[in-house]
């Protein structure tokens, strides 16, 4: 339950799935990923999974909590991630 005077009970925020909210979307080129964590380090929704990917750990994103800010393709240093147009 949110209380408007800006408390929430700890927890809650996974009961509210803000994926629907954005514009672009996150695109990982599985193969450039180096798996090095700065894509979930600085994203503020903390929607990056550690997922296994040919024997490497890679971060693919939660569409479901992801609102499209671009930060983790801005962050990442091999340009493993596009934001892309999402056609909803």
């Amino acid at each position: 339950m949110v209380d408007f005077a800006g408390k929430a009970d700890p927890g809650t925020t996974k009961k509210y799935k803000t994926g629907t909210w954005r514009t672009y979307k996150p695109i990982l080129d599985k193969d450039a990923c180096i798996g090095c964590e700065k894509c979930w380090e600085y994203c503020p929704d903390t929607c990056k999974i550690e997922v296994e990917h040919e024997d490497d750990i890679i971060f693919e994103t939660d569409l479901d909590y992801c609102k499209g800010c671009g930060i983790c393709a801005k962050e990442c240093p091999v340009e493993a991630i596009e934001m892309e147009l999402d056609e909803k």
